[in-house]
């Protein structure tokens, strides 16, 4: 995919932003494609949940060896898998409710992918977080990574609070109206910027050094409050963007 006229849009839109793109360089967002249905991607959704990526793989990984012959699973697979199968791939009970839930309603009235393709993104969060254990992250999810939507912004996903918080050097991490303040300049692209933030997460990352020119940064200017306060930062030529220190591990998809 070209993203040579986001980029632009995005550097010209906010110069902090900027930074992180110049340092990570192209973006790969959607260079690999991801296959399956509806179902297969909202299991291994489910599956993943407030898990590491390495876990997560090993119990999705299982989870299909239970299926050997087919790819993925059909709705009446998964609800006629005993609960101690599913126990013995590492699948807590709560997503074990999740799963059957979701091929319960995939049977009865869930639409296909393609069916929701040209919906819009909130139609889509609407219907598919009638799904147990589906809520607006996991949608927000299938919508970056499997329906390629470009102007998602994940409010809720702690990566991306926790690089807004340290690229805006906010006290604290911003709140849902904050996050969407900050990202109003990014549309229609807050897909693009939200994969730089989370690439600004990457453990060889290294936090801009770079001189900058003196500039009175307010979040006001990109339509920011925190607690109801406008956050003023100083910058000077000679100033260093700070390092920021995280207090846990942040999960970030890829």
């Amino acid at each position: 995919m070209d993203y040579s006229i986001a980029l632009t849009c995005l550097r010209s839109a906010d110069p902090r932003l900027a930074t992180v793109i110049d340092q990570v360089g192209d973006c790969t967002l959607h260079t690999s494609q991801q296959t399956g249905d509806l179902l297969s991607a909202l299991a291994k959704a489910i599956l993943y949940q407030q898990l590491s990526g390495k876990a997560a793989a090993a119990i999705h990984r299982r989870f299909l060896q239970l299926y050997p012959d087919r790819p993925f699973p059909s709705p009446e697979d998964i609800l006629n898998t005993s609960d101690e199968l599913l126990r013995g791939a590492g699948i807590s009970r709560p997503k074990i409710a999740y799963l059957r839930d979701l091929a319960m309603k995939v049977q009865t009235s869930l639409p296909t992918l393609e069916e929701i393709n040209d919906w819009e993104d909130e139609a889509i969060v609407q219907t598919l977080t009638q799904v147990k254990g589906i809520g607006c992250w996991t949608v927000q999810m299938l919508l970056i990574f499997r329906l390629h939507r470009w102007d998602v912004l994940p409010i809720d996903d702690l990566g991306i609070r926790s690089a807004i918080q340290w690229l805006y050097e906010l006290p604290d991490l911003p709140n849902k109206k904050t996050m969407l303040q900050i990202g109003e300049p990014w549309q229609p692209y807050r897909t693009i910027a939200s994969w730089y933030l989370w690439r600004s997460l990457d453990p060889d990352f290294q936090r801009p050094q770079a001189e900058l020119p003196v500039e009175q940064v307010t979040l006001k200017a990109v339509g920011a409050k925190s607690n109801g306060a406008v956050q003023s930062v100083q910058r000077s030529k000679d100033a260093a963007m700070p390092t920021a220190s995280r207090k846990k591990a942040v999960k970030k998809p890829r």
